[in-house]
């Protein structure tokens, strides 16, 4: 959600559960918009929340020129200090992939990591050394990293990928119509593409390589893991994602208003193909 128009936004998906104090909503489009003065961004975005049993993470974009290029995160506990996120990377998915339950609100809290191969734990002990510890601030950064590459959207068009590489938002995009915003394939992965690469030539000789260069939401496995409800008398389409509970995106149709926002738990309901 843009921080200039946050206050709308959070009025347009608060059928989700997505409320903030008058002075939490104040405080967070204030600083929201200092972040973009002081780190030169050319926009600021509110990811969402992630609520710990003793606190929550309030979490922002940054994005440049490249609005699919890296991103930079950053996170704050009171909604007016920010704090940059380290970047993901490979190496830290596996120290991170036996952490499970609530997140506990504290950057400094440290998990002992039991999912490392017995083998390496017994090395590492012998050593005279603990057991390995993951501070939270690390899985913070894994887990906004997956569930934006799962369940980040965009509707079809409202990006336009130029001749040299960079994606910009599409200033002729008008918003998608109602008939249109109810179906999944017009809505995608705003991440890099996995699927559209094993399409054939015949599938690929109708897309417009200009806006059709990512995935579609209508091939996401399990199927069905997409709730479409037209709400307000059709004047809003909201998708809501049940893989990642908390995910909530808006788009108000005929118009160039749309965004997502995430507010959970920070855990993936994994058995969700079994409760399809």
């Amino acid at each position: 959600m843009d921080a200039e128009t946050l206050p709308y936004a959070l009025d347009l998906v608060a059928g989700s559960g997505v409320c903030l104090s008058p002075e939490k909503r104040t405080a967070l489009r204030t600083s929201l918009l200092l972040v973009r003065r002081d780190y030169r961004f050319e926009q600021v975005r509110l990811w969402g929340r992630i609520q710990g049993t003793r606190g929550a993470y309030y979490v922002a974009e940054g994005l440049g020129p490249d609005r699919a290029g890296p991103r930079s995160r950053l996170y704050s506990l009171n909604c007016v200090d920010w704090s940059l996120l380290p970047p993901p990377a490979e190496e830290m998915i596996p120290m991170t992939a036996g952490l499970k339950g609530r997140f506990q609100g504290d950057p400094s809290y440290e998990y002992e990591n039991y999912d490392k191969k017995e083998e390496d734990l017994e090395s590492h002990m012998s050593d005279g050394n603990d057991l390995a510890l993951v501070k939270e601030e690390l899985r913070l950064v894994i887990t906004v990293d997956q569930i934006d590459k799962a369940v980040g959207i965009v509707p079809r068009g409202a990006y336009i990928k130029t001749p040299l590489g960079p994606v910009h938002e599409n200033r002729s995009f008008e918003g998608l119509s109602l008939t249109e915003a109810k179906k999944l394939s017009s809505y995608f992965h705003f991440t890099e593409p996995v699927n559209l690469k094993n399409k054939t030539l015949l599938e690929k000789a109708d897309l417009d390589p200009s806006i059709d260069f990512l995935d579609s939401l209508e091939h996401d496995i399990p199927k069905g893991s997409w709730s479409i409800q037209v709400e307000r008398g059709g004047r809003i389409v909201v998708l809501r994602s049940l893989l990642w509970p908390g995910l909530t995106f808006y788009h108000v149709p005929n118009t160039k208003q749309h965004g997502y926002i995430y507010f959970g738990t920070g855990e993936k309901n994994i058995d969700l193909p079994f409760m399809l």
